[in-house]
């Protein structure tokens, strides 16, 4: 039986046992690149399922000053709101599809393959609606398959699929800076409002 990936209970529960086994305890490579070349500092950002936020706090460390955080656990939010380095963050317990401001920027780590495939289309909608007319997603996909889940997996062809009828695709790629566990079973993504 497959959990609900939506379950305040299900995910607290995880981060309270650290059975969160992608959890890679600092930001990701390919993501902390794409920050670094990211020039307008108050770009609104958006890190939805944020988990233990490591690219939020490399975000502020690089000096963005709108940075907000979505999670479904009310057990990680509050590990996160007493964080000191993420005081300049807001931090929101919610779930995803029912927050409705507007964003420059949409980072996605490992939010996407926390969620049922069931639910990918609806985040691919949500998503759009979450964009500011000229905003992007950027972030990672597994590009690979996995025997228990979450996390789930997934194939770039399944992802441009999914994506194009909301979004231009302006990269979808093999990632060149994974973490060593993951080497060869990325996708960098940046997609654009549609």
């Amino acid at each position: 039986m497959q959990p609900n990936t939506l379950d305040d209970g299900y995910w607290s529960h995880r981060y309270q046992t650290h059975s969160d086994a992608w959890d890679m305890g600092m930001p990701s490579p390919p993501l902390t690149h794409y920050i670094d070349q990211l020039t307008d500092k108050d770009l609104r950002i958006l890190i939805p399922g944020c988990g233990n936020a490591y690219e939020a706090i490399y975000l502020l460390q690089q000096g963005f000053t709108n940075v907000t955080l979505i999670d479904i656990s009310a057990y990680l939010v509050q590990q996160l709101q007493q964080n000191p380095l993420l005081q300049q963050a807001r931090i929101l317990h919610q779930n995803f599809f029912d927050h409705t401001e507007t964003y420059d920027l949409i980072l996605e780590q490992t939010f996407f393959c926390a969620l049922h495939p069931s639910l990918r289309k609806d985040y691919a909608v949500h998503m759009h609606r979450l964009l500011s007319p000229k905003g992007r997603v950027a972030g990672l996909l597994f590009n690979c398959s996995f025997v228990s889940s979450p996390p789930f997996g997934g194939d770039e062809a399944t992802y441009r699929q999914l994506f194009k009828p909301h979004f231009f695709i302006k990269c979808m790629a093999a990632c060149y800076n994974s973490v060593t566990a993951r080497k060869e079973r990325e996708l960098f993504f940046i997609l654009r409002h549609k």
